[in-house]
């Protein structure tokens, strides 16, 4: 596989850059980094993701799934300043961008994991993700069925995906792998859509 912000260690020279991003309504300073997702801006899909989706649970334990430099980890902190955020992902480089972002954002609540740091046990009272489509087909049906089975009862994984990257075939074999789960297009805005996989109480 190609050099690539899903590659855990990214060849690419690493220089650091601030950035100005929007978390929950305020603006603030956080830094990225190239090798990483989106490393010059706030993605459009994070951000159609970040104006769909409800208020997540002010308790528990939340996770953001691939979560690149820490957006939405950063604003799932900052609303549920009482829940632990879980930002995971394969790219070190995106971790350590997280753990100074989180200090850079004074937030105390955010813990940066690679996939096999995370605890076995641990069930999720929601996940936030703007997957990595472009791992490919097979790599991500394994990593969401990998995670989603991780929800905890009757919590919700909001995803969003690009429409021309495949987000209708995504949604229907959700709705053909998830069986017993609520799986639904909650919203569509731009060329986005934002799919609901609700586990069963």
């Amino acid at each position: 596989m190609p050099d690539h912000y899903f590659s855990p260690d990214p060849e690419a020279p690493r220089s650091i850059r601030t950035i100005r991003v929007p978390i929950n309504g305020v603006e603030r300073e956080m830094v990225t980094s190239t090798g990483v997702f989106s490393g010059d801006r706030l993605d459009v899909g994070t951000e159609v993701l970040l104006d769909a989706v409800p208020s997540p649970p002010e308790t528990g334990e939340l996770l953001d799934l691939g979560c690149g430099w820490g957006p939405i980890a950063a604003t799932l902190a900052t609303r549920s300043p009482d829940a632990r955020v879980w930002a995971v992902d394969v790219n070190t480089r995106a971790l350590s961008l997280v753990e100074r972002n989180a200090e850079l954002l004074s937030l105390s609540n955010i813990t940066p994991a690679t996939p096999e740091l995370v605890p076995e046990g641990l069930r999720f009272a929601t996940i936030w993700s703007n997957p990595p489509i472009r791992i490919g087909k097979p790599q991500l049906h394994a990593l969401l069925e990998t995670w989603i089975p991780r929800l905890a009862p009757g919590a919700t994984a909001w995803l969003v995906v690009q429409k021309h990257l495949g987000a209708d075939s995504l949604l229907r074999w959700l709705v053909e792998r998830f069986e017993g789960f609520d799986v639904e297009r909650a919203d569509s805005k731009r060329t986005y859509r934002i799919f609901a996989v609700t586990a069963p109480d």
